[in-house]
């Protein structure tokens, strides 16, 4: 399985914008998937994860409220509705999957390792 990001862009502060996160391959529907971001000259956070069926989601506290994930199965997608976007929400978004839907919500730099990464789409928000 490989995940492709996309949709980011350049947004005014206040407005919506949906990323996706497309997986190329068979088994996606085994993984849970999260959302990551990383902001120039800061480390990669992590944003929100869903479980494999869709029927679990977790946000980060700074994004709990705005943003909401979501996946469709059978498209092989994992979407990220960012909502009331803040200057602070400028960075690369980056997608990745793991069998393990804990190890997507507690991962941490240099904590472990998770099983695939897409590459990044950048999302900027100006003020």
């Amino acid at each position: 399985v490989q995940l492709q990001a996309s949709g980011g862009g350049l947004v005014q502060a206040g407005s919506s914008l949906t990323l996706s996160c497309k997986a190329s391959g068979r088994g996606f529907s085994n993984y849970a998937v999260g959302w990551f971001r990383q902001a120039p000259e800061k480390e990669r956070e992590f944003v929100a994860t869903i479980r494999f069926s869709g029927g679990a989601t977790f946000e980060s506290n700074s994004v709990r409220g705005r943003f909401a994930i979501s996946r469709d199965n059978a498209k092989n997608t994992v979407y990220l509705h960012m909502n009331d976007l803040k200057s602070e929400d400028t960075a690369i978004y980056y997608c990745a999957a793991d069998s393990s839907f804990a190890a997507i919500r507690t991962w941490k730099p240099g904590k472990h390792t998770l099983q695939l990464w897409g590459q990044g789409t950048l999302v900027t928000v100006s003020s």
